[in-house]
Protein backbone atom coordinates (compact mmCIF):
# COMPACT_ATOMS: atom_id res chain seq x y z
CA UNK A 1 0.00 0.00 0.00
CA UNK A 2 1.43 3.74 -1.49
CA UNK A 3 0.60 6.45 1.19
CA UNK A 4 -0.50 9.89 -0.33
CA UNK A 5 1.75 12.96 1.48
CA UNK A 6 1.27 15.95 0.27
CA UNK A 7 2.13 19.62 1.78
CA UNK A 8 0.11 21.83 0.18
CA UNK A 9 -0.73 26.06 0.24
CA UNK A 10 -4.35 25.52 -0.87
CA UNK A 11 -7.67 24.39 1.08
CA UNK A 12 -7.81 20.80 1.52
CA UNK A 13 -11.69 18.85 0.38
CA UNK A 14 -11.66 16.18 2.35
CA UNK A 15 -14.75 14.87 1.42
CA UNK A 16 -12.79 14.17 -2.21
CA UNK A 17 -9.71 12.95 -0.56
CA UNK A 18 -12.02 10.43 0.97
CA UNK A 19 -13.65 9.63 -2.45
CA UNK A 20 -10.10 9.32 -3.78
CA UNK A 21 -9.24 6.83 -1.20
CA UNK A 22 -12.04 4.38 -1.55
CA UNK A 23 -12.86 4.80 -4.74
CA UNK A 24 -13.40 1.05 -6.27
CA UNK A 25 -12.46 -0.26 -3.00
CA UNK A 26 -14.64 -3.45 -1.65
CA UNK A 27 -12.32 -3.87 1.02
CA UNK A 28 -12.03 -0.82 3.20
CA UNK A 29 -14.62 -1.35 6.36
CA UNK A 30 -13.64 2.20 7.75
CA UNK A 31 -11.82 5.19 6.95
CA UNK A 32 -10.84 7.43 10.36
CA UNK A 33 -10.90 10.98 8.86
CA UNK A 34 -9.17 13.64 11.14
CA UNK A 35 -9.50 17.24 10.27
CA UNK A 36 -7.11 19.87 12.39
CA UNK A 37 -8.41 23.25 12.35
CA UNK A 38 -6.86 26.57 13.34
CA UNK A 39 -8.40 27.84 15.91
CA UNK A 40 -8.96 31.81 16.77
CA UNK A 41 -7.56 31.90 19.75
CA UNK A 42 -10.22 33.36 21.57
CA UNK A 43 -10.58 35.89 18.79
CA UNK A 44 -6.96 37.24 18.69
CA UNK A 45 -5.88 35.76 15.90
CA UNK A 46 -5.99 36.61 12.75
CA UNK A 47 -3.91 33.65 10.83
CA UNK A 48 -1.69 30.95 11.89
CA UNK A 49 1.59 31.06 9.53
CA UNK A 50 3.35 27.86 8.95
CA UNK A 51 6.74 27.07 7.31
CA UNK A 52 8.32 24.16 6.81
CA UNK A 53 11.41 22.51 5.00
CA UNK A 54 10.45 21.18 1.31
CA UNK A 55 11.64 17.96 0.61
CA UNK A 56 11.99 17.26 4.53
CA UNK A 57 8.64 17.67 5.92
CA UNK A 58 7.43 15.24 3.24
CA UNK A 59 10.39 12.47 4.02
CA UNK A 60 9.30 12.84 7.54
CA UNK A 61 5.93 12.23 7.46
CA UNK A 62 6.85 9.45 5.03
CA UNK A 63 8.67 7.96 7.55
CA UNK A 64 5.49 8.31 9.89
CA UNK A 65 3.39 6.76 7.73
CA UNK A 66 5.89 3.84 6.90
CA UNK A 67 5.64 3.41 11.09
CA UNK A 68 1.91 3.63 11.02
CA UNK A 69 1.33 0.99 8.29
CA UNK A 70 4.02 -1.82 10.15
CA UNK A 71 1.94 -1.68 13.05
CA UNK A 72 -1.53 -1.53 11.84
CA UNK A 73 -3.04 -3.72 8.65
CA UNK A 74 -3.82 -0.17 6.56
CA UNK A 75 -5.94 -0.32 3.10
CA UNK A 76 -5.41 3.25 2.74
CA UNK A 77 -3.78 6.98 3.90
CA UNK A 78 -3.69 9.80 3.32
CA UNK A 79 -1.90 13.11 4.77
CA UNK A 80 -2.22 16.01 3.88
CA UNK A 81 -0.89 19.38 5.91
CA UNK A 82 -0.95 23.34 4.71
CA UNK A 83 1.55 25.48 4.99
CA UNK A 84 1.37 29.22 4.47
CA UNK A 85 -1.21 31.88 6.28
CA UNK A 86 -4.15 29.73 7.58
CA UNK A 87 -7.23 32.04 8.92
CA UNK A 88 -9.49 30.72 11.73
CA UNK A 89 -11.94 27.79 11.14
CA UNK A 90 -9.42 26.62 8.24
CA UNK A 91 -7.72 23.06 7.61
CA UNK A 92 -4.66 22.84 8.45
CA UNK A 93 -4.02 18.71 8.38
CA UNK A 94 -6.02 15.97 7.10
CA UNK A 95 -5.27 12.19 8.02
CA UNK A 96 -7.32 9.38 6.67
CA UNK A 97 -6.11 6.11 7.57
CA UNK A 98 -8.34 3.01 5.94
CA UNK A 99 -8.92 -0.71 7.10
CA UNK A 100 -10.67 -3.44 7.10
CA UNK A 101 -11.63 -2.61 10.62
CA UNK A 102 -12.55 0.29 12.92
CA UNK A 103 -9.72 -0.17 15.42
CA UNK A 104 -6.90 -0.27 13.72
CA UNK A 105 -8.17 3.01 11.46
CA UNK A 106 -8.70 4.78 15.34
CA UNK A 107 -5.52 3.92 16.54
CA UNK A 108 -3.42 4.63 12.95
CA UNK A 109 -5.30 7.99 12.40
CA UNK A 110 -4.07 9.03 16.63
CA UNK A 111 -0.59 7.79 15.93
CA UNK A 112 -0.09 9.28 13.22
CA UNK A 113 -1.45 12.74 14.53
CA UNK A 114 0.64 12.43 17.42
CA UNK A 115 3.63 12.25 15.67
CA UNK A 116 2.77 14.88 13.24
CA UNK A 117 2.76 17.36 15.98
CA UNK A 118 5.53 16.35 17.66
CA UNK A 119 7.72 14.92 14.58
CA UNK A 120 7.08 16.86 11.27
CA UNK A 121 9.45 19.88 10.81
CA UNK A 122 6.67 22.53 10.63
CA UNK A 123 7.02 26.27 12.72
CA UNK A 124 4.13 28.42 13.55
CA UNK A 125 4.06 31.87 13.94
CA UNK A 126 0.68 33.85 15.17
CA UNK A 127 -0.42 36.99 13.30
CA UNK A 128 -2.78 38.61 15.62
CA UNK A 129 -5.82 40.98 14.94
CA UNK A 130 -4.29 43.90 16.59
CA UNK A 131 -1.55 43.93 13.39
CA UNK A 132 1.00 42.43 16.16
CA UNK A 133 3.33 39.26 15.02
CA UNK A 134 3.85 36.71 17.81
CA UNK A 135 6.50 35.04 18.35
CA UNK A 136 7.03 31.45 16.65
CA UNK A 137 5.04 28.67 19.10
CA UNK A 138 6.55 26.62 20.98
CA UNK A 139 6.27 22.72 21.30
CA UNK A 140 3.42 21.65 23.82
CA UNK A 141 4.90 19.11 26.60
CA UNK A 142 0.84 17.66 26.14
CA UNK A 143 2.25 16.74 23.15
CA UNK A 144 5.59 15.14 24.12
CA UNK A 145 3.21 13.07 26.20
CA UNK A 146 0.62 11.74 23.91
CA UNK A 147 3.35 10.58 21.58
CA UNK A 148 4.93 8.38 24.59
CA UNK A 149 1.90 6.57 24.91
CA UNK A 150 3.30 4.60 21.24
CA UNK A 151 6.71 3.54 22.59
Amino acid sequence: MTATIRIQADPIDAAAETTALTRGRADIGAVVAFTGLCRDEGGRLAALELEHYPGMAEAEIGRIADVAQTRWPLLGLTVIHRFGKIGPGEEIVLVLAASAHRQAAFEAASFLMDYLKTHAPFWKREHLKDGTVGDWVEAKEIDDRAVERWR
